[in-house]
């Protein structure tokens, strides 16, 4: 095996004890109330704020992902899964269509892909040509530092899952009904690829690991824990504090006066449950 495969399997990976589906609840929920009090500060400071998804197919992207959105609001928090570049985008600069997703002020977009599907998938599967490549690496630090220079907050995630527990997870996709919406052929061919999106990772690393643009790199083999970690380092990155908030109190209810509930035949649904 690969020098590179073997620091990729050990980083971040050493035994830990078991975490019960409670202990992971209760982080979770102390993790999303934090993200909760984060969205209040961007909101308040008109932060802009753009986190990207990257990594191997299967590796728990789309599960981080859900559970930051699952209790913030979606019009400050944006998901954003671009479909493939219709062939109009494909005559346009690349990064065009990334452009206009871009935050404005007091917004957090989450790419789940992102610019990058040039260094990886494109570049693997022949989508795109060597000169096209070759110019995206060259540029790609420049056009993340245009970002950092207009204010906005870059953070940059690679979810790294092990040969082992992609294969598991693909085959679970295969026999579960109900994840087969999730493998697609291109899936099918990222499990054959393995190597090549190794080398294409490799060397996105080396052209885009910047100290102004950092990758973080999350060891994914336990989905509960990377979910954690990752909304826990997001949380430590964005430079965020607590806002103060004035006490509620719910107004009292008006009174009726005069009305009454009309005798509607309302079309209630079965309650089979």
């Amino acid at each position: 095996m690969p020098k590179e495969e073997q620091q990729s399997k050990s980083n971040g990976t050493n035994k830990k004890p078991e975490l019960t589906k409670k202990q992971y609840e209760s982080e979770l929920r102390k993790l999303q109330t934090k993200l909760v009090e984060m969205q209040e500060w961007v909101r308040a400071t008109g932060a802009k704020v753009v986190v990207v998804f990257e990594g191997r197919d299967a590796a728990g992207k789309g599960g981080v992902i859900h559970r930051i959105m699952e209790r913030v609001s979606p019009r400050i928090f944006r998901h954003v899964a671009l479909p493939a570049p219709t062939e109009r985008e494909k005559s346009q600069l690349y990064v065009q269509r990334y452009l206009k997703e871009m935050p404005a002020s007091g917004e957090v977009i989450l790419f789940d892909r992102s610019w990058y599907n040039r260094a990886l998938v494109e570049h693997v599967m022949g989508f795109c040509a060597d000169k096209q490549y070759d110019q995206f690496l060259r540029m790609c630090p420049a056009f993340e530092s245009l970002l950092k220079n207009n204010g906005i907050l870059l953070v940059k995630y690679w979810f790294e899952v092990s040969e082992k527990e992609q294969h598991k997870r693909f085959q679970k996709r295969i026999e579960d009904p109900m994840r087969h919406w999730k493998l697609s052929p291109m899936d099918l061919e990222s499990h054959r690829r393995w190597y090549d999106y190794s080398r294409a990772r490799d060397a996105m690393f080396e052209a885009t690991d910047t100290p102004q643009s950092p990758w973080n790199v999350v060891q994914t083999d336990d989905k509960e824990r990377a979910r954690l970690n990752c909304i826990a380092h997001l949380l430590s990155v964005v430079p965020w504090k607590r806002m103060a908030h004035e006490k509620i109190t719910l107004p009292k209810r008006q009174g009726p006066n005069g009305y009454k509930e009309p005798n509607w035949p309302y079309r209630w649904i079965p309650q089979k449950y």
